[in-house]
């Protein structure tokens, strides 16, 4: 995902209303983030869905790699051998 360029990726939330159609054409278009802010703070993040399922894979992979390694740090884990052994056995059948 690009990252926010400030001056053209943050809009307040009446420019939103007034612009939106245009506004998702920009986040299709660049696939950079909207911030979208109101009363001054930002409030919601506009992103295009290809760039949001990136997004959830990667913290999805993320996710997978910090399980397995609390595995491996509680002694669950299994040498490369073993696991192998084990996936090609399921293949035989």
């Amino acid at each position: 995902m690009n990252r926010v360029v400030l001056d053209q990726d943050v809009k307040p939330i009446s420019e939103f209303r007034a612009n939106a159609a245009s506004l998702v054409q920009q986040v299709q278009r660049t696939r950079r983030p909207l911030v979208i802010t109101q009363q001054g703070r930002s409030a919601a993040v506009l992103l295009d869905v290809s760039e949001y399922e990136k997004l959830l894979a990667k913290l999805e992979l993320l996710q997978d790699v910090h399980t397995a390694e609390e595995q491996l740090d509680s002694g669950q884990g299994m040498s490369h051998a073993a696991a192998r052994k084990k996936a090609l056995e399921r293949l035989d059948r």
